[in-house]
């Protein structure tokens, strides 16, 4: 269901408010220059409701960033910056479901996810409203597939989820913990090495080590690394990873392309050793079509290398995904 919003224009009215009202789950703040309550309040919140999720919202400036680095940010759970697009409001409130359903629907149940590793604060901000609008409207496409509302329900409850990590530590914590289900890594290139370090000790090639990481764990799993530098593109060839550049006009198209085709999402498109394209799948009916006709090297290109099981398993389909997971070319 939608979450409610209540609207408070002072500190003071906050308290008032979380001792009277029952069922708070997560309190927004806007952040201004001049405005050091901010932070009182959350400390006080912290203390009193150690689990209630407390985020600030705030403009992008240099101006706003250098304030806040001199403030204890140890009662903050996430900043983000505040664009004026709701989408970003959905975003956090998924992001925040997301934490914590993690352990229980990812290693309980078998629902994937993507790891973002991403410290500005501007870029994630930009992300995760774009991310979810991917997967949520991937979600309401493959309900078409659905016969019944419990089918439906489960569809949507299955849904890949977002895990932010905004350093080094926390990003090969998170994979080493949900490695056998992700469908996918997007990390930045530079990027600190341990929590609440400053960006003065942002390491500038924290992104990389980390996919050399993974790729040595897991060669086949897809990794997206993006960068201001456009020169770094050699690197994430060389290592075999996707690469971006940051403030291109065309990210946001090409962040979509790229989780279409290698995260699951979008068609299923069977291709040859030379990439041509054989065949092409948009829902269970045509994959099984389209597996009576394709040429069987492509077939078993498809299920040896986790294509075809991440394209299942980004659709909520666990049984089959992991039927197919577990084929590999030497069964053959």
């Amino acid at each position: 269901n939608p979450p409610k919003f209540i609207w408070v224009q002072t500190a003071a009215e906050a308290r008032e408010l979380l001792n009277t009202v029952v069922g708070i789950d997560m309190v927004m703040s806007m952040y201004n220059v001049t405005d050091k309550e901010v932070f009182t309040l959350a400390s006080e919140i912290k203390r009193e409701r150690p689990g209630l999720p407390f985020v600030l919202l705030t403009h992008f400036s240099k101006e706003v960033y250098r304030r806040l680095a001199l403030q204890d940010m140890s009662a903050i759970d996430h900043i983000f910056c505040w664009h004026g697009n709701a989408d970003l409001i959905v975003a956090i409130v998924k992001l925040f479901e997301d934490i914590r359903n993690a352990e229980h629907d990812i290693l309980g149940a078998g629902v994937q996810a993507i790891l973002l590793v991403e410290d500005s604060v501007r870029f994630y901000s930009t992300y995760l409203p774009e991310l979810y609008k991917m997967i949520l409207m991937q979600t309401s496409e493959f309900l078409k597939e659905t016969l019944n509302e419990q089918q439906k329900k489960i569809r949507k409850r299955s849904r890949p989820k977002i895990l932010l990590a905004t350093n080094y530590d926390d990003a090969i914590e998170l994979y080493n913990k949900y490695k056998n289900n992700l469908l996918g890594v997007i990390s930045d290139v530079g990027f600190t090495l341990h929590k609440n370090e400053s960006a003065e000790d942002e390491v500038l090639d924290a992104g990389i080590r980390l996919a050399r990481y993974i790729k040595e764990d897991d060669p086949m799993m897809p990794i997206l690394l993006q960068s201001s530098q456009g020169s770094l593109s050699s690197v994430a060839q060389e290592l075999g990873v996707g690469f971006l550049k940051k403030y291109s006009k065309t990210l946001m198209l090409q962040l979509s392309d790229y989780i279409k085709e290698e995260f699951g999402f979008g068609d299923f498109v069977f291709r040859d050793a030379d990439r041509v394209e054989c065949g092409r799948a948009s829902n269970l009916k045509e994959l099984e079509l389209q597996m009576k006709i394709v040429p069987d090297s492509v077939l078993l290109a498809a299920t040896s290398k986790n294509m075809l099981s991440k394209w299942l398993y980004a659709r909520g389909l666990f049984t089959l995904g992991a039927t197919f997971k577990a084929v590999q070319e030497s069964h053959f």
